[in-house]
């Protein structure tokens, strides 16, 4: 089970995520069609000449960390620092078909996406915000103090956040079973939502096999 804490609905009342739970999927390299397709979506949006903040979904999820009282120049969603790279002129280097696809999501839509080792995750999932315990090793290596941040912890602890996720439920080729956490924009209708989740679900198994199923929170 999957929920959002009352703290977040009080402070912005359209929060809303979507999951994509995947079963039996099987990452590897990226393959030659994916990274010819993901570089020339990137050229293309190099040569539209706009800004990271051009972006409604950059400027919407910004908004999002303002009110749940995080400062979003100093913590960037890392949708938004992925966009600011890449229009920088400075190349993603591929990593895995799981991560290269999700780096792929969180750049085409503008909003923070996670992806995760999901035989990693203990019990039920809550999407909420920090306190003074949250802390874990990001994927950048340092240790994360999450206090006030949003983020998503299971049983354990925390796990995940729009701002950098832990190495703890990180996907790599062993990863069988995983999940997406969408950040989707509050203003977004259900329908929109469900149409972006369904078309994720449907390129991330054309690429890494194995099932999928949507929820909508």
């Amino acid at each position: 089970m999957i929920t959002i804490s009352a703290k977040i609905k009080e402070l912005v009342p359209q929060f809303k995520i979507g999951t994509i739970t995947y079963h039996d999927i099987a990452i590897s390299e990226s393959p030659q069609m994916i990274k010819g397709r993901f570089q020339l979506f990137l050229e293309s949006l190099k040569l539209e000449g706009k800004t990271a903040a051009d972006y409604p979904g950059v400027a919407e999820y910004r908004s999002v960390f303002k009110k749940l009282g995080t400062d979003p120049s100093r913590y960037r969603p890392a949708s938004e620092a992925l966009l600011r790279r890449v229009l920088s002129g400075k190349d993603l280097p591929a990593i895995n078909s799981g991560v290269d696809v999700n780096n792929f999501f969180s750049i085409r839509f503008a909003i923070p996406i996670g992806l995760y080792n999901l035989d990693k995750i203990e019990g039920d999932v809550e999407v909420r915000i920090g306190g003074v315990e949250d802390t874990y090793e990001g994927l950048n290596g340092r240790e994360m103090n999450m206090e006030g941040k949003l983020l998503s912890a299971d049983s354990i602890g925390a796990f995940g956040s729009p701002i950098v996720d832990s190495k703890r439920t990180m996907v790599d080729e062993s990863v069988r079973n995983a999940m997406h956490i969408v950040y989707l924009q509050p203003s977004m209708d259900e329908s929109e939502a469900r149409e972006m989740l369904e078309s994720m679900a449907k390129m991330f198994t054309q690429v890494n096999g194995g099932t999928a199923e949507i929820q909508l929170i």
